[in-house]
């Protein structure tokens, strides 16, 4: 009875991945029809922000994909909200901890290719599928729910999305949200079943103040929250064209140039194939 009831539980959470992650691939396959009108707006870096108002609020100090610095920018007229939501976590006891913001499309790219994570991702299909080997094309779908493979719906590229984690202001242990910060599993989307209450509640809580200053959570993973552009558009059903899209920023002078063929993928099929193979190799399947 016990095995039963564990296999059960087992292919609930099988058959939730894979619809959850289906679900994203159609989400991510409309951003890239959904209308951009770039507004040109200047990205603001947020450390210095917070050091002005004296919030706190932390960043992480891991490098992007083990390399790049990470660049904690976010879109000028989103800052006041940015500060508002630090304020009101801070007043709750809590700390918004910050863990990823603007990508170049360097970085953007790099965690595509990044091993540990397309590792993660790619036992995770071979869990789904109960195949040895994945399709490319499945696994290309895959890391297109969780990793944006291309500029147009990559949200950290428009300067208007933050990773987040909050931690109690007390001891600046995380608050629980059934998982860590890229968690990748059938507990990665938000409203996933196979977490526990306090965890449910938690994100309910954290997105509820998000969304107050107009921060939309994607549905797909409990961390990304973003503002003004094609998720957020699309998921309040505003009808109106995201005035933030994928933008190229000189750190030098602090100016952003739209990237042009914002839809051409960052990876081939091809690419995808051999990164099965190297990765098969590193798993020893």
């Amino acid at each position: 009875m016990n095995m039963n009831n564990e296999q059960n539980t087992e292919e609930a959470r099988r058959i939730y991945w894979s619809t959850q992650m289906a679900n994203a691939y159609r989400f991510m396959s409309q951003m890239l029809e959904y209308p951009v009108e770039e507004c040109g707006e200047s990205l603001v870096f947020l450390p210095e922000v917070v050091k002005a108002e004296g919030l706190s609020v932390e960043f992480s100090q891991e490098k992007h994909t083990g390399t790049h610095e990470r660049l904690f920018y976010l879109r000028r007229k989103l800052v006041e909200d940015f500060i508002a939501v630090s304020r009101e976590l801070n007043a709750r006891g809590w700390i918004l901890k910050v863990e990823d913001g603007y990508r170049s499309k360097a970085m953007q790219k790099g965690l595509t290719l990044q091993e540990s994570l397309f590792d993660k991702i790619l036992q995770k299909v071979i869990w789904e599928t109960r195949e040895k080997r994945p399709n490319p094309k499945l696994m290309y779908q895959r890391l297109s729910a969780l990793i944006a493979t291309c500029p147009k719906v990559g949200t950290h590229m428009s300067g208007s999305a933050i990773d987040i984690s909050v931690l109690k202001r007390t001891d600046l242990s995380e608050i629980d949200r059934g998982g860590s910060y890229l968690e990748l599993s059938e507990l990665t989307p938000m409203a996933s079943p196979f977490i526990s209450d306090t965890a449910t509640c938690n994100r309910t809580e954290i997105t509820e103040i998000m969304y107050r200053h107009g921060f939309v959570a994607y549905p797909y993973e409990f961390w990304h929250y973003s503002k003004g552009d094609s998720y957020a558009e699309f998921l309040t059903k505003s009808d109106k064209p995201a005035r933030y899209g994928p933008v190229d920023f000189d750190l030098e002078n602090g100016s952003i140039t739209p990237i042009s063929n914002a839809e051409k993928p960052f990876l081939s099929l091809g690419d995808i194939e051999q990164n099965i193979e190297s990765a098969l190799k590193r798993i020893n399947c």
